[in-house]
């Protein structure tokens, strides 16, 4: 069937949280990340170009509702700089928080993150470490809007995210050791790190808010080196959060 034009805009708005809210709705874009994706996700629509799916159809599950387009079309829905020649709409799926796995795993709290591409990079990272599910604040950038969608390179497929307040939700999790990183916590590197945790990684400019402060139990820091060189005056959010589990995991193995 063809694409109508309410559909053509609607997708273009999906870049739009508020549109994304209303309607259910978001876009995966690209070969890389619609194969990466389209057989954890309720498929709305898929709109693709002839010369994609002559290469790619044999991939696309049978049920799926395939719109063939042209490139102009997709340049018209797309929110990367290149318009690519396929295009996943779908909805955005309801999850419930794994109680049993914050008491046996790590997890990751982010407390106002607000760089789609830090986001993206975090969900990334949590993969790569096994950490099933990160638990956001709610003014912490939306994990379903375009930018942090491509940024995961397919994670937000076995990552689930949440939103809910972190200070209640930490109360309400009562004898899980939180950890969080600050200028003047204790060395990563010589410390004993537990299996189960639930980890904070703070805003990128202001770092961890004071209201989640005073509900981490353990404070660490990732030392720059030398000690007392100059350098820089902090690191990356996603930096920060791929060396903090990098050394949770190593402890595990150790």
């Amino acid at each position: 069937m063809p694409l109508t034009n309410n559909d053509r805009k609607l997708y273009a708005d999906l870049d739009r949280a508020k549109t994304r809210r209303e309607h259910g709705l978001f876009m995966a874009e690209g070969t890389k990340c619609v194969l990466d994706t389209i057989g954890h996700f309720e498929v709305r629509s898929l709109c693709a170009t002839d010369k994609w799916l002559a290469i790619h159809g044999h991939e696309i599950p049978h049920q799926v509702e395939i719109i063939t387009v042209k490139r102009n079309e997709l340049e018209r829905m797309s929110h990367l700089s290149t318009a690519p020649e396929v295009v996943a709409i779908y909805r955005i799926p309801q999850y419930t928080i794994d109680t049993e796995m914050l008491s046996t795993s790590i997890t990751l709290l982010l407390d106002r993150v607000q760089d789609p591409g830090n986001l993206g990079t975090i969900i990334r990272i949590a993969d790569w470490y096994g950490v099933r599910q990160i638990i956001c604040s709610p003014d912490t950038t939306d994990v379903w809007g375009p930018k942090v969608v491509q940024s995961t390179m397919g994670a937000i497929s076995r990552v689930k995210c949440h939103y809910t307040p972190l200070p209640d939700f930490i109360s309400e999790h009562r004898g899980i050791p939180v950890y969080g990183t600050f200028l003047d916590g204790d060395n990563i590197y010589s410390c004993r790190l537990t299996e189960t945790a639930m980890i904070v990684m703070g805003n990128e400019g202001q770092g961890i808010s004071p209201e989640v402060e005073q509900a981490v139990s353990r404070r660490l820091l990732i030392p720059s080196y030398p000690p007392g060189a100059p350098t820089s005056e902090s690191l990356n959010v996603g930096m920060a959060t791929a060396i903090t589990l990098s050394e949770f995991r190593r402890n595990l193995l150790g």
